[in-house]
C-alpha cells in the first residue's frame, strides 16, 4: 500500500485536474493524481462519503469528482489473465482489480470475486464468491459480503453488517452530490434485498429476504404507526428497525378492479439489546 497523501493537497489537485476544459489535454500529472487518489480511497485515508455530526450523511463531492476523472483519463486496455484463463476483460487503465496480500487482514474466498481499485475493505472483511465490490465503495471492520452480493460504487458499509447472498446495495456515482447509498453498523441484510437510491439503513436493523427499498419506496411502520417516505432527503429505516416484504392493496380504478397490489416493505417490530439479528427476524416472521 502506497504511503499516506496530504488530503487537502491533492483535493487542490484534484480541483485544478477537472478543470481542465472537455477535449482539451490533461495535465501530464493526472495519472499521478488518480492513482494517489485511489491509493487514499483504499487506505480509507478520505471517502466518497462522510457521517456529519448530526448523524447525517453526505457525499463528499471532490471525491467522487476525482473518481469521474479516472473514467475520464483512463483508456480502454485488455485486462484479461496472461494464462489460459477463458476470462477476457476489456476497461479504463485506471480501474484495474486490486490485488490482496495476506497482512491486510481480509478473506477473499476463491471463485471469482472482485475488489476495484478505489475501494477500502477493512480487516476482518470476509467475501465469499463470488461478489464485487466497486469503487469508491466502503466496507467496514469484521463484515461479511456473500455470494452474488454487490456493494456499489461509493455505497458505505459499516462493521460487522452481513449482506446475505444476493443482495444489491446500489451505487451512486453521479451528480456529485447525490447522497450515497449508507448501510450502518451491525445491519443484517438478507437475501436478494435491494438497497438503491440514496437510502439509509441506520445500525442494527434487519430487512428480511427479499425486502427493496428505494427513493419512490414508502415503508410502513406497524410499531410507531407512521409511514416513512423520501422528500428532500432519502429513505432512512430507523435503528434497529425489523423490515420484512409486504403488499398493500390498490384501492380505486382498474387496479382495484383486478385485485392488484404494491410492494410495501413494513416495519414488524424493533430489536433490543438482547436480540441478535437472526433471532429478531425469525420472532418476527413467526
Amino acid at each position: 500500500m502506497s504511503a499516506v497523501v496530504d488530503v487537502q493537497s491533492l483535493r487542490e489537485r484534484i480541483e485544478d485536474v477537472a478543470a481542465t476544459p472537455a477535449g482539451d489535454p490533461l495535465p501530464s500529472d493526472a495519472d499521478a493524481v488518480i492513482r494517489a487518489l485511489l491509493d487514499a480511497l483504499e487506505q480509507g485515508t478520505v471517502r466518497s462519503a462522510e457521517r456529519t455530526r448530526d448523524g447525517q450523511w453526505r457525499a463528499v463531492p471532490w471525491v467522487k469528482r476525482g473518481i469521474l476523472l479516472g473514467f475520464r483519463l483512463g483508456r480502454v486496455v485488455d485486462m484479461s489473465p496472461r494464462d489460459a484463463s477463458p476470462f477476457h476483460f476489456v476497461d479504463k487503465h485506471t480501474y484495474p482489480t486490486q490485488r490482496f496480500a495476506p497482512e491486510r487482514g481480509v478473506r477473499i474466498v476463491p471463485g471469482g470475486s472482485t475488489v476495484r481499485r478505489g475501494a477500502y475493505v477493512a480487516p476482518g472483511v470476509v467475501c465469499m464468491p463470488p461478489m464485487y465490490i466497486n469503487v469508491g465503495a466502503f466496507v467496514g471492520a469484521g463484515s461479511m459480503v456473500d455470494s452474488h452480493a454487490l456493494v456499489g460504487s461509493c455505497a458505505q458499509i459499516g462493521e460487522r453488517v452481513h449482506l446475505s447472498a444476493a443482495a444489491q446495495i446500489g451505487g451512486v456515482l453521479e451528480p456529485i452530490n447525490a447522497a450515497p447509498v449508507v448501510i450502518e453498523d451491525d445491519v443484517f441484510v438478507g437475501g436478494g434485498c435491494g438497497v438503491y437510491e440514496g437510502t439509509i439503513v441506520r445500525e442494527r436493523a434487519v430487512l428480511a429476504a427479499g425486502v427493496i427499498l428505494t427513493r419512490g419506496t414508502p415503508v410502513f411502520d406497524l410499531v410507531r404507526e407512521t409511514v416513512y417516505r423520501s422528500g428532500e432527503a432519502p429513505l432512512e429505516i430507523p435503528a434497529g428497525a425489523v423490515v420484512v416484504p409486504g403488499s398493500r392493496r390498490i384501492r380505486s380504478g382498474w387496479g382495484a378492479e383486478q385485485e392488484l397490489s404494491l410492494q410495501a416493505p413494513i416495519i414488524v417490530k424493533y430489536r433490543d439489546q438482547t436480540t441478535d439479528a437472526s433471532t429478531a427476524l425469525e420472532q418476527a416472521l413467526r
